[in-house]
Parts: C-alpha cells; structure tokens; sequence
C-alpha cells in the first residue's frame, strides 16, 4: 500500500524542486567550465556505451505515475538508474514508488521537459533516445563550446535554439534564466553574434514580407475581417493607410505594401521589443501569447524570440542608463506609452546552437535535435 499510494502536493512540489535545484546551477552554457564538465561527462559515457548502453522502456510505460502500476515499471527503474538519476538498489521491483517519482522527474528537468513525474509521449521518447546518440551530442557540443567560449565579453545574453531558453550572464556566472519561443523548425531562428543596442517600448509591429506572403494572405481568404480584428493597418509606400477590401487577396498583390499592428495587449511583440543588429531582421520580444511558455517544445516563431518574464530582462539590459529601473520599466508596461531607449552599455547576444552540457555536479542536460545540426555534425555556424 505505501509503495503505491499517491503522493502529496508538498511532496511532488519536493521531488520537483530537487529535481530544478540540479540543473540550476550558475555556470553559463558557454563558458570554459562547461567544456570542462563536458569532457568529464564524455569520460563516463564512452566505457558505458562500449557496454552496450541502457535498455529501451517499452511503450506501456505510457502514463505511468505513482499510484498507476504499469507493465514496464521495472525497465523504467533500469534505465533511470542507467542514467544515474534514480540510486542503485539491491532488487528492482514493480512499484512505482516516491523514489521513482524523483528520478522521473529529475530525468524531466535534465531534458527540458516538463516536470510532472509522469511517462508522457515526450518522456517516454527521451527515455529510449540511445546512450550512442547522447554520447555524439557531447562530443559536438564539446566542439561547439569550445569554440565559442574564448571569445565571450564580461557581460553577455545566450539564446540557446535547442533548449529555448535565455541565459543572462556576467562576470562568468548566471544572473538569471529565462524561457522563450524561437523558430520553428521550416523558420528558424538563425545563429547570430551581435549586441543589444535599443528597447522600443510598447512597439508598433512592422509585419515582414515573409508572413505577409505565407501568413497573412491566408487568413485574410480564411477571415476578411483578421486585420480590423488585429488592428492590422495597411499603409502604401506614402503612408496612406488603405481598406482590407482595396485588395485582392486571390494573389500576392499585398506584399507590396506596408502592414503595420498597434501597439497594444494584442500586439504580437507585447509590450517590448529588443534590438540587436542583424542581418536577418530577428530581435527578441514580449507576447501577448504566454502560454506557450509552458509547452515541452516551444518551437513556434517565425525566426525572433519570445521572451517570458521579459520584464525583468528588460531591467538587466538597461541597468546601466541611470535612470533606468524595474520601476520606470513596470510604469511604460502599465501605461503603454511608446518610448525608444537607447542601452548605454550594450551587452553581447548570441543565439547558438547547444544541444547537450553538463555542469560542476557532473549533472548532464540534453535537448532535441530539433534543426538536425547534430545530425549534419556540425560544429561551427556562420554568424
């Protein structure tokens, strides 16, 4: 009975919280420790995979949670061990117990995914992705650290496309985490070095002529009324603004005019948008749509990122224009005022490729291969 019995909240909120406090540690992404700590990590997986590896979870695993008993609990516990995320024990039984429920959700928080201490479609297909596989993503991202990590300023932002998260980092440790949206796997965001120059504060949306063409023109045939909905104005190469209905949207004649969003609670950049130069017209932004934030995979923009608790990164980028604090950043939010600001010191941004690292408590973390860079071995990007 107490081997199957369901677990308190307090007590899933303790297996979760152990299961985040060892991954959350303050070494960056990319930073010469994480090359350190991947070639440990390489150290340890090399003899195990010339072993044979871990065992696959067969699939009626599926939903299995404490207090739900499935067929395949026992090759779970196995494979939980294989990865050093549940302790050795002298019998490997049947029950999904408290100690199961910790190593999942351990398991969960080194992948990305969501913590639930539940064999979810996402959990269960990390679970059976090969040691062999997981043992070439260090060996890149090994590569990929090293290349990157002699060149990194003082004070820099991370946007790690793999994981879709944000790291803040200065004097070689992380200031703070933030978890975004980035491309979408036939839109992706590109691989870029620059530096963040300007806030523009509560933005009008200037929609690219790439959406106009695969986005726009479609749900306007779906919906002739998605622009007045969206407070969508369109606007001719004088700045006269024109009616939905003064176009044919049967063709592509709506690229050659401008399609600019108020700002607002329905803008698609929420109420900020971050500028760094590029070639590509990418910058990161607020949402109106924050839910997604919550998602496994947060694959879904259209090249730029979505920021969550943007706020506060707005806060750090501006910390050192003097009259710039969490309070006069929370006031333009509140009152929609549009306002560009300059950065006084603007910090370096990458956005990167890392699919796999490890940190000084030899934890590893991995990541889909969602561009398929791992699979194409690559090692180098052009920025």
């Amino acid at each position: 009975m107490n081997q199957t019995r369901t677990l308190t909240d307090a007590e899933r909120e303790a297996n979760s919280a152990a299961a985040i406090q060892a991954i959350d540690t303050v070494e960056p992404i990319l930073s010469y420790d994480t090359a350190n700590n991947l070639q440990m990590a390489i150290a340890q997986y090399e003899p195990f995979v010339a072993r044979g590896g871990w065992e696959q979870v067969p699939q009626e695993t599926y939903g299995v949670t404490m207090g739900v008993n499935r067929d395949g609990v026992v090759q779970l516990k196995r494979r939980l061990i294989s990865s050093a995320d549940m302790a050795m024990v002298e019998r490997v039984d049947e029950a999904m117990d408290a100690p199961t429920d910790a190593a999942l959700r351990r398991f969960q928080a080194r992948h990305g995914l969501v913590v639930n201490g539940q064999v979810d479609e996402a959990t269960w297909y990390a679970l059976n992705v090969p040691a062999e596989t997981r043992l070439h993503q260090l060996r890149l991202n090994l590569l990929r650290v090293q290349n990157m990590a002699s060149a990194l300023a003082d004070r820099y932002v991370v946007v790690n496309i793999p994981a879709a998260f944000i790291e803040v980092v200065e004097g070689g440790m992380v200031q703070r985490r933030h978890t975004a949206v980035v491309g979408r796997i036939d839109r992706q965001t590109p691989i870029l070095k620059s530096r963040i120059h300007q806030i523009n504060f509560n933005p009008y949306w200037n929609v690219p002529v790439s959406i106009i063409r695969r986005d726009l023109i479609k749900y306007m045939n779906e919906n002739p009324n998605y622009l007045t909905e969206q407070k969508i104005r369109i606007l001719d190469g004088n700045g006269q603004e024109l009616q939905p209905s003064q176009i044919n949207w049967q063709t592509e004649e709506a690229v050659n005019y401008r399609f600019r969003q108020d700002p607002g609670p329905q803008n698609s950049m929420g109420n900020v948008k971050i500028n760094f130069h590029n070639p590509h017209a990418v910058y990161l932004h607020d949402t109106p749509t924050k839910g997604l934030f919550g998602e496994n995979a947060r694959f879904y923009s259209s090249g730029c990122v979505r920021v969550d608790q943007v706020q506060d990164f707005v806060g750090w980028v501006l910390r050192d224009n003097g009259d710039w604090g969490p309070g006069e950043v929370a006031n333009l939010f509140a009152t929609g005022e549009r306002k560009d600001v300059e950065v006084t010191n603007p910090p370096e941004i990458h956005t990167t490729y890392i699919s796999a690292w490890a940190n000084r408590n030899g934890v590893v973390s991995f990541r889909d291969d969602v561009y398929e860079f791992d699979m194409a071995g690559k090692v180098s990007f052009d920025a």
